[in-house]
């Protein structure tokens, strides 16, 4: 469950070949030697570049390796603006729970009260299904000709029916609230019915609402392709492109929207889910649904937007974010006093993962003073 986020990659077309010694890792290894010995092993794996910010709740630090961009050259530094998949939806979780504590949304609210028609049997899908991936609607994602369309031209724009329509061609995985499978089409829906209950646009309202109130300055939810300001570019591997790094970096968001498009980089990350554990942003009733949780398997629970998940040196509380040539975790502990960011903007393959998953343990180790199991 660790891993959820767009499927890995399969078939690329126009391959960028670059030298191999391309993302050689950064000898420096300031603050934590361990933890920056890991990102140099993800290097060594295969990503162009990764970093890690820690914050123990005494003390803070940033750790990188590799580069943010491969041609020309550019060094990978702690500020770097990544594209952040999937934590979008804890933002618009967010937004839909600060509705529901308004009184102009309800979770118990069906699709077809707020998108009549829009999807077959949305009379017994809510608003709480959604949020928490319990509606049994068919991840648009995961089909195929949409996947070989994205790969062929990630620039295209789609709308957020267009994206629903591709779920609606697959039947369900189980019947509303009959089960948990992680599915992007959740939160395009969760997004056409927090602009219809509020009338306004869906990338105004978590700026208004979230990232202005904290003081977010490298925080966006894009409109265009392009990512502002100095960010990491993203990379598919020569394992997925079958030649060299192909750069994927410009991605038109509307075809992942509000289940994804959002760019932000690890501090604002780290702001952005420390307040939510600490109770800043939603009122207490909501804070209680946010992290009521579906549980999915003995350590891994889904809240409302939310991961909690059992790791080897204590509980965590956040989401993670993978979006073709980019993934990351962002980690807190319950009381949002502690927490990890961990991110490459690289899309990962067989090879990264394992090193990407001991980096990740090690940093939630790091995040709690504990030495890792």
């Amino acid at each position: 469950m660790r891993h959820a986020s767009i499927r890995t990659l399969l078939v690329i077309c126009a391959a960028l070949v670059l030298p191999a010694t391309a993302a050689a890792p950064a000898s420096a290894a300031r603050g934590d030697p361990a933890l920056q010995a890991a990102l140099d092993d993800v290097v060594a794996a295969g990503g162009t570049g990764a970093l890690a910010v820690v914050d123990d709740g005494r003390r803070t630090i940033q750790l990188t390796s590799g580069v943010a961009r491969l041609e020309p050259r550019q060094a990978l530094r702690p500020s770097a603006r990544f594209r952040v998949g999937s934590d979008t939806k804890t933002f618009v979780s967010v937004v839909a729970l600060q509705l529901v504590g308004e009184r102009r949304l309800r979770l118990t609210d069906t699709v077809e009260h707020w998108l009549p028609g829009l999807v077959p049997n949305g009379q017994n899908i809510t608003l709480r299904m959604l949020l928490n991936h319990t509606s049994g609607l068919f991840d648009y994602g995961a089909d195929e000709t949409f996947f070989a369309e994205f790969l062929a031209d990630p620039t295209r724009p789609r709308t957020p029916r267009e994206l629903i329509a591709i779920a609606n061609s697959h039947p369900p995985s189980f019947e509303p609230g009959g089960g948990w499978s992680y599915s992007n089409t959740n939160y395009i829906l969760a997004g056409l019915i927090v602009e219809k209950a509020s009338g306004r646009a869906l990338e105004r309202l978590v700026e208004q609402r979230v990232i202005r109130p904290l003081g977010l300055r490298s925080t966006a939810f894009p409109a265009t392709t392009r990512i502002a300001g100095y960010h990491a570019h993203g990379y598919l591997p020569p394992s997925v492109t079958g030649a060299g790094y192909r750069d994927i970096t410009a991605v038109d968001p509307s075809s992942v929207w509000a289940a994804g498009a959002m760019t932000s980089n690890a501090t604002d990350l780290r702001t952005f889910y420390e307040a939510l554990l600490r109770g800043r942003l939603l009122a207490p009733a909501q804070q209680r649904e946010l992290l009521t949780p579906v549980v999915v398997a003995p350590t891994f629970s889904y809240g409302l937007g939310l991961f909690i998940e059992q790791l080897s040196c204590g509980p965590v509380f956040g989401h993670n974010g993978g979006i073709p040539g980019y993934v990351s975790w962002t980690y807190t502990d319950r009381a949002g006093e502690r927490s990890i960011v961990l991110m490459m903007p690289t899309q990962p393959d067989d090879a990264l993962f394992p090193v990407l998953t001991k980096a990740l343990d090690l940093a939630v180790c790091r995040m709690f003073g504990r030495p890792p199991l």
